[in-house]
Formats: C-alpha cells, sequence, structure tokens
C-alpha cells in the first residue's frame, strides 16, 4: 500500500511542478511579465525537483532521485526567499502580479517548503527506497508528463536566452533582449 502512495505522490507532484511552471509561462507570454533572474533561477530549481520527480516516475524512487529533489527545493527555497525578503520592506514595490493575494516569489517558498516538508513525510512512509522492488515504469501517463516536462525545459531555455541572450539578465526585463536587435 505504502509502495502505491508513494507512486501516487511522485506521479502527481510531477505533474503539480509541471503545473507551476505552465501558470508561470501564462503570466510570461499571455500577461506579458519577464521573469527577473531571481524568478528564472526559482523556475531552475522547480525544473530540477521536477526531474528528480520524473526518476522517480520513471526509475523507481531512490535516495539518489529524493536527494536531486530535496537540494534543488533548498536552491529554490533560498532563491524566493531572499526575493520575499527584498520586497518585504516597507515602501519596496513587489515585482510581477499577485495570484490569490500572494506573489509568485511567495508562492515559490510556499511550494518549496512544501516540496521539502512531503519528502520528509514520504521518507516515513517508504520503507524500501532504493530498492528495485518499488521501480515503476510510470507508464503511459509517466511519458506524457516526462514530455511535458521535458517540453517546459527547452521552451523555457529558448525564453530565457531570448530574454537576457549571452549576457547577464536585466533586473527588471521589460522586452526580450534579442528580439530587440532585429527591430
Amino acid at each position: 500500500m505504502a509502495a502505491l502512495i508513494v507512486r501516487w505522490f511522485n506521479m502527481a507532484s510531477l505533474l503539480g511542478v509541471s503545473l507551476v511552471l505552465l501558470i508561470a509561462f501564462f503570466y510570461q507570454f499571455v500577461m506579458g511579465e519577464l521573469p527577473c533572474p531571481l524568478c528564472l533561477l526559482q523556475r531552475v530549481a522547480f525544473i530540477m525537483v521536477g526531474i528528480g520527480f520524473l526518476m522517480n516516475v520513471r526509475f523507481g524512487s531512490t535516495f539518489m532521485h529524493y536527494g536531486l529533489i530535496v537540494v534543488s527545493a533548498l536552491a529554490g527555497t533560498l532563491s524566493s526567499g531572499r526575493q520575499v525578503l527584498l520586497h518585504i520592506v516597507p515602501g519596496t514595490d513587489p515585482y510581477g502580479s499577485a495570484l490569490f493575494g500572494l506573489h509568485f516569489y511567495t508562492w515559490s517558498f510556499i511550494s518549496f517548503m512544501t516540496i521539502l516538508l512531503a519528502v520528509g513525510l514520504i521518507f516515513m512512509v517508504e520503507n524500501r527506497v532504493g530498492d528495485a522492488r518499488s521501480a515503476t515504469a510510470g507508464g503511459r501517463l509517466g511519458l506524457w508528463a516526462g514530455a511535458l516536462l521535458l517540453a517546459i525545459v527547452f521552451v523555457n531555455m529558448a525564453s530565457t536566452f531570448l530574454e537576457c541572450g549571452l549576457g547577464a539578465c536585466a533586473d527588471n526585463p521589460t522586452v526580450y533582449q534579442l528580439l530587440g536587435w532585429l527591430s
């Protein structure tokens, strides 16, 4: 029973991370809000967390996969926590839109902390982490979820390259640097 819970946890987490990144893309491409450098770091952390869950779905739960998730979630917690602290000072303007009253960097901080808590709880439930018997192929849903995450990775890489070019990203980006060269 615990193995089934862990399998569904990994699949749901992979899809949840993909949903978070798709929402970020919606705000970037539809609402026209370009991500700041700290936002891009948070996206990378979400992608790495997603890759850890994808490896669990495709190859079974191992400590190495969960280690990738934990280290990535810690990096995301640090970058989103720093951004929260930058904008918590009275008189400073927040960056970007709010969703349900909280800005995306605050949601990122909450999400990364939730991921860390959830992985800790999974360690208490799963007694066969790293055991070949806990491996699952993930089935067709696992293949689609993995393909979705990889598509998100490539779109993120392309949009970041268009936004930042080969140099440092602007602190408060308003245009795609490489597309500006075309005009």
